[in-house]
C-alpha cells in the first residue's frame, strides 16, 4: 500500500488533486472490510462459546448434583438469553473494537467484568419474572464460572489472530489523512502503523506560515493566519472528501497555532473525526491521556501503576499466599535453619537494608548464605566462586531457597510475592544516577520474584547494559500488571530454567 504522498506547496499554489491509486484504494477497502468481518466473527464466536458453556454447565450440574437427566430443551432459552446479554453488553461498551488498542490482559479483564454485569441483569430478570424458583443458585454460579472461562478463551483466541495481522499491515483498523510538515507526517505515520492505522495521504499545512513583525498585534496574527487557511482549505477539503478517510490529523507546530482553529472549522464539513497533535509533543502525547479533573480537563502524563482496587486485590493475594506458604513450608524452613547452623558459624537469618515502595528503606529477610553480613555502603555484590559464600550457601542461592524468609516481609506488608526485586541501597544510589527511569521500579512494592528474574536477568550487574535490561523488564511488569501475570511469574519461578541463570 502507498502510505503517504507529500506535497510542499506555498499558499498561492493550487493543491494538486492527488488521489490514492486504484490498487491502494482497493487494498484499503479490503483491509477495512476484512477488519469488519473479523470483528463480527469475534462477536459471533464469543456468542457461541457463551451459549454452549452456559448450557453444558447447567446440564452437567443437573446430572451430577440432582442425579437426573433434564429435558434437552430445559436450559436452551436461558443459555441463549445469557449469550445475547453478553453480546449486547460487549457491543454497547465497545469492547470488541478495543482489541485494536488494548493490551491482552485489559481486553480479557473487560470481558470478565462484562460477564459480571450480564449475570447481574440475568439474576434480576429471572427474579422479576418470578421464574427463579426453578433455577437454583448453584446452577447460576456454575454457569457464571463457565461463561467467564468461555469469554476468556474466545478473546484469547481472537487476540492471537487479530493483533499480529494488524501489526503486519494485513488489516486496516482506521484510515487517516495527515496535515502538517512532511517529516512530521512521516514520523507520525510510522508510529501508528503498528496499531493498524494507515495513512491515505499527507498534505503540507495549506497556508504560508504567518510571520508578522514584532510590532504586529496578536489579533492581527490570528486574522492573517485564518485568512490564509480559509482561502486554501476549500481545495484541501475537496481532496479529503474524495479519499473517504476515517480521521484527519492536524500536526502543527507553535507557529501554526493561530490558523488551526480556522482549518479545523473548514474540515468540520467532512464526516470524519478531526484531531489536533502538537508536533513538539508527539512523544509526550503517546503516553498521555485526557482526564477529567474536577471541573477542568487535564492531560495526564503518568498515572499510578495500580488503582486502589488493584492494590487491594494484590494485597489480599499476597497475604493469602504468604500465610499458605509459611504453613506449608514451615517444616522445610526449620530443616534449612538447622542446616545453616551446622554448616557455619553465625545467625540463621540475615537482614539487609533495601529500598521498597516509594523508595523507602525496608529490612529484607534472607537465609544467611555468606560468612559476612554486609549492609548499606559496605555492600559488595556476590561474584562467581565468591569465597564469602558458604558451602550450603551455594545451594541455597542457586535454588532461590535463601529468599523464602521474605514471606514474612510479604506478611507485614513491606514486600509483595511478585514485583521488582529490591536492590541493595549501594546499588540503587549508583544506578539511579545512570538510568533515568530507575526509580520508577519503586512505584510498586518489591517482590520475592519478578518478571526480570524469570527471564534470566538476575545475579551480578557489573555492566550498565545488564541493569538496563533488568529495569526494562521491571517497568514492563509495572505497566502491564494483572493477577494473571503474577500467577504466570510464580509458575515460571518454579518451573522455568531461566530463573536459575547467573545464580551464584
Amino acid at each position: 500500500m502507498n502510505y503517504a504522498s507529500f506535497t510542499n506547496l506555498p499558499a498561492s499554489t493550487k493543491l494538486p488533486a492527488h488521489s490514492v491509486g486504484d490498487g491502494a484504494a482497493t487494498s484499503a477497502r479490503v483491509g477495512r472490510g476484512r477488519l469488519a468481518v473479523l470483528l463480527v466473527e469475534t462477536a459471533a464466536t464469543e456468542f457461541l462459546f457463551v451459549a454452549i458453556a452456559a448450557y453444558l454447565a447447567a446440564v452437567i450440574h443437573h446430572h451430577l448434583i440432582l442425579q437426573q437427566s433434564p429435558d434437552p430443551g430445559r436450559y436452551i432459552g436461558e443459555s441463549l438469553f445469557i449469550s445475547t446479554l453478553q453480546l449486547l453488553v460487549s457491543v454497547g461498551l465497545g469492547q470488541y473494537s478495543r482489541i485494536l488498542t488494548q493490551p491482552r490482559h485489559l481486553f480479557l479483564w473487560n470481558g470478565a467484568r462484562s460477564v459480571f454485569l450480564v449475570f447481574s441483569i440475568f439474576i434480576s430478570t429471572i427474579f422479576l419474572l418470578k421464574i427463579s424458583a426453578d433455577y437454583s443458585r448453584a446452577t447460576v454460579m456454575v454457569q457464571a464460572v463457565s461463561v467467564v472461562l468461555a469469554v476468556l478463551c474466545a478473546r484469547t483466541l481472537w487476540f492471537a489472530l487479530l493483533r499480529p495481522a494488524i501489526a503486519a499491515g494485513l488489516i486496516d483498523a482506521r484510515r487517516v489523512i495527515l496535515i502538517g510538515d512532511p517529516a512530521d507526517c512521516m514520523r507520525f505515520s510510522a508510529r501508528v502503523m503498528a496499531s493498524g492505522i494507515r495513512t491515505l495521504r499527507s498534505f503540507d499545512f495549506p497556508a504560508v506560515r504567518t510571520r508578522s513583525s514584532a510590532a504586529a498585534s496578536r489579533r492581527a496574527q490570528v486574522r492573517r493566519g485564518a485568512t490564509h487557511v480559509l482561502r486554501d482549505a476549500n481545495q484541501l477539503v475537496a481532496h479529503c472528501r474524495s479519499l473517504r478517510a476515517d480521521d484527519i490529523i492536524i500536526l502543527t507546530s507553535q507557529q501554526d497555532t493561530p490558523a488551526v482553529l480556522a482549518l479545523a472549522s473548514a474540515l468540520s464539513d467532512l464526516p470524519v473525526d478531526v484531531h489536533f497533535v502538537p508536533v513538539e509533543s508527539i512523544d509526550l502525547m503517546a503516553t498521555s491521556r485526557i482526564n477529567q479533573f474536577g471541573n477542568m480537563v487535564t492531560m495526564r502524563i503518568f498515572q499510578s501503576p495500580l488503582t486502589p482496587l488493584h492494590r487491594a486485590i494484590k494485597r489480599a493475594f499476597d497475604v493469602f499466599g504468604a500465610i499458605a506458604g509459611l504453613i506449608l513450608l514451615s517444616p522445610f524452613l526449620v530443616i534449612v535453619s538447622i542446616a545453616i547452623k551446622l554448616d557455619s558459624r553465625g545467625p540463621v537469618l540475615f537482614r539487609q537494608t533495601r529500598h521498597g515502595y516509594n523508595n523507602e528503606p525496608i529490612r529484607v529477610l534472607k537465609f544467611r548464605t555468606m560468612t559476612v553480613m554486609e549492609d548499606g555502603n559496605d555492600f559488595k555484590a556476590v561474584t562467581r566462586h565468591d569465597p564469602r559464600v558458604t558451602r550450603l550457601g551455594h545451594l541455597l542461592r542457586r535454588s532461590n531457597i535463601d529468599e523464602l524468609p521474605q514471606l514474612f516481609n510479604v506478611l507485614v506488608g513491606s514486600m509483595s510475592i511478585v514485583g521488582p526485586r529490591p536492590h541493595a541501597t549501594a546499588h540503587n544510589e549508583v544506578f539511579a544516577h545512570l538510568i533515568a527511569s530507575f526509580s520508577r521500579r519503586h512505584s510498586v512494592k518489591p517482590g520475592i520474584t519478578g518478571w526480570a528474574q524469570v527471564n534470566g536477568y538476575r545475579g551480578q550487574t557489573d555492566t550498565l547494559e545488564k541493569m538496563q535490561r533488568r529495569v526494562e523488564h521491571d517497568l514492563f511488569y509495572i505497566e502491564n500488571w494483572s493477577l494473571l501475570l503474577d500467577l504466570k511469574i510464580m509458575l515460571m519461578t518454579v518451573f522455568s530454567r531461566r530463573v536459575y541463570y547467573n545464580a551464584y
